[in-house]
């Protein structure tokens, strides 16, 4: 039986946690207390850890509270450089070593048992990652969810390209509640002003004439992450940047990692649970749901959430985030049998539904839950599709000796991103109140891409769209390959891997790849749908994973590998598979000016005539793990 509410609670705030270099972290303990005289319980307790860079009250201090109440001492701590805590504020660097060092002042308090358990979503994933690669000795249990793995694969920059979202966010999230904007409501308003899609649409940021350059210490790391690709920067090395590279000596402690098909982290998610279970002796699980990253809700990030975008799962998508933690520190923190019947890998296998038209006009695309002993599943069969020139999708590999697909791709026009694996393109509401009358914190964010699964055409809301608004498959620049109307259901989960072999006339640009359900038409949906599973892309100049950047030379062809992210996702009989390819994804990634010039900040432009091949020597493919039943 998990822990049930049977104390009061009592809170010390802002207590200062001493770092290793004398900066001081601002730190709220909320602590079980004995229901009749509200003084803290002697017993000491295993305590549990949440570092955040968003303000630790309000919503946090309920989080703190529900976990008190049930017997545990709660920890919630400003990050260095955020709001109460002291220090400067570089994304990421110092969280290492910070909590390492928060784990070990906790576990020396009289009111802890000795066992520190961390927990957190996002930001509050990286943290617990950061401090595990220096292996405190009184960290015994990780709830990790939707976080990173490494920051230069995928998530800061994806294999080349920079994930304008951290851009978005250095203005929003980041920028508005940095300590010299909370302190000076001038800058905090300049910063309100920005409407974020400006910024986009204005071309590149230049340092010193953004908004940014009100708070230099954000401009500095936000320029340092567009601008430096090279595994050889230094920053990419960093232990609170790339756990990838300390996993060896990252601490073994039971963890579930877990995460959601249309999250921002999906790949991260599970190339930290398959890398570490290996690794490690603890127990390891892995929880991927339907959702998608979670910035505006709390305390669950989307798993009260029965829909992505415009798709419904239905109820059976719904999981209770409170009680699952609980039921996972309460078996490794406290010796109770509640975690003993969770599957090492549970998932939800999406597209069981029947594709009606929900009452709030969403697609019905159903899913239920699977289980699994390892990732990815033991018995996939890594199946290769191959596109063909008359627009097939077949597994026949194709036999043409010369046979290519050209377009052109001009950078001052890229496909429009819709829905998919977004978070954090956002923007505040645009307001005639000052600051002071309408404080940042009140004012709802915009979302500029969509998350989760849609419908893959543009509308009026879609951004950086103009009329005719219509399906995407529908512009020059985009390559469609599907197969026949499926005989059969097919179901697929885990990683998926792209090859295109392309050539370009440019020295440098990008080739993208997304994985499309297609839905028939229907009496509901008469044009059908096309809807997104996942999707990826690969700058030219560090085309096959390379550390240091290569140009192309006009002509020859390459090949350009890449990982949509991993998905679980069943193609209904009468559906299509579907690959769409192009050369842009935007503002998901950053637009390659296709001139070979700077990372980013580029101001020249080029229009490139970009080459798919698709023939015996160049066979573009694309291979899915197929789940047989």
């Amino acid at each position: 039986m998990v822990s049930h509410p049977e104390y009061a609670v009592t809170a010390e705030l802002d207590v200062m946690v001493e770092t290793r270099d004398g900066v001081e972290l601002a730190t709220d303990i909320y602590r079980p207390a004995d229901p009749d005289t509200g003084e803290p319980i002697d017993e000491p307790k295993p305590v549990l850890l949440d570092r955040t860079p968003y303000g630790k009250r309000g919503r946090m201090e309920r989080h703190g509270e529900w976990y008190a109440k049930r017997g545990y001492v709660v920890a919630i701590q400003d990050c260095r450089g955020r709001f109460n805590s002291g220090g400067d504020y570089y994304i990421f660097i110092n969280e290492p070593e910070d909590g390492y060092d928060t784990v070990e002042w906790l576990a020396d308090q009289p009111y802890c048992d000795g066992q520190v358990g961390t927990f957190g979503t996002s930001y509050g994933a990286w943290v617990q990652n950061a401090l595990a690669t220096q292996d405190p000795p009184h960290l015994e249990a990780m709830f990790v969810n939707q976080g990173a793995a490494n920051g230069r694969k995928a998530t800061f920059r994806h294999n080349g390209t920079f994930e304008l979202r951290w851009l978005c966010w250095a203005f929003t999230l980041g920028g508005g509640f940095a300590q010299r904007a909370l302190e000076d409501s001038d800058i905090q308003q300049r910063l309100a002003n920005v409407d974020v899609r400006d910024v986009l649409a204005n071309g590149p940021a230049q340092p010193g004439q953004s908004p940014l350059r009100h708070i230099p210490d954000y401009e500095e790391w936000a320029f340092d992450i567009m601008t430096q690709g090279a595994a050889s920067d230094e920053l990419w090395q960093e232990p609170g940047m790339n756990f990838e590279a300390y996993y060896d000596e990252s601490a073994d402690v039971p963890t579930v990692y877990s995460g959601a098909w249309y999250d921002s982290y999906t790949k991260a998610t599970c190339d930290n649970f398959e890398a570490l279970a290996e690794r490690k002796d603890s127990d390891h699980f892995l929880l991927m749901g339907p959702w998608t990253h979670g910035w505006n809700s709390y305390p669950l990030p989307s798993w009260n959430k029965s829909y992505s975008g415009e798709l419904e799962f239905g109820e059976q998508a719904l999981r209770d985030y409170q009680e699952t933690r609980l039921r996972f520190f309460d078996h490794y923190l406290k010796g109770k049998d509640t975690w003993d019947d969770q599957p090492t890998v549970q998932y939800f296998q999406m597209g069981t539904g029947d594709g009606e038209q929900t009452r709030e006009g969403r697609l019905f695309h159903g899913g239920e839950w699977r289980s699994g002993e390892e990732w990815p599943l033991p018995d996939t069969e890594f199946t290769t599709y191959y596109i063909h020139e008359d627009g097939r999708l077949t597994t026949d590999e194709p036999t043409a000796e010369d046979a290519a697909t050209s377009y052109e791709f001009d950078p001052r026009d890229p496909v429009p991103t819709i829905g998919g694996n977004c978070s954090s393109y956002i923007t505040y509401e645009p307001r005639e109140e000052n600051i002071l009358e309408y404080p940042l914190s009140e004012r709802k964010l915009q979302d500029l891409t969509g998350r989760g699964g849609f419908d893959q055409r543009t509308r009026e809301d879609t951004f950086g769209a103009e009329p005719p608004y219509g399906p995407l498959e529908e512009r020059n620049d985009v390559l469609v390959y599907r197969t026949p109307p499926l005989e059969e259901d097919v179901e697929i989960a885990g990683p998926i891997r792209v090859r295109v072999y392309g050539s370009t006339d440019a020295p440098d640009t990008d080739f993208t790849a997304k994985l499309i359900d297609e839905h028939p038409p229907s009496e509901e949906f008469p044009n059908g749908a096309a809807i997104n599973l996942c999707d990826s892309i690969c700058r030219g100049r560090y085309r096959g994973y390379r550390d240091e950047p290569d140009l192309l030379e006009d002509g020859e062809v390459y090949e350009f590998e890449m990982e949509p992210y991993p998905t679980a996702n069943v193609f209904k009989e009468g559906h299509r598979i579907r690959l769409d390819i192009s050369s842009s994804n935007y503002p998901r990634y950053d637009v390659n000016n296709n001139t070979g010039g700077p990372l980013y900040g580029d101001r020249e432009y080029r229009t490139a005539t970009n080459t798919v091949h698709h023939n015996a020597e160049y066979a573009t493919q694309i291979e899915l793990p197929i789940q047989s039943r």
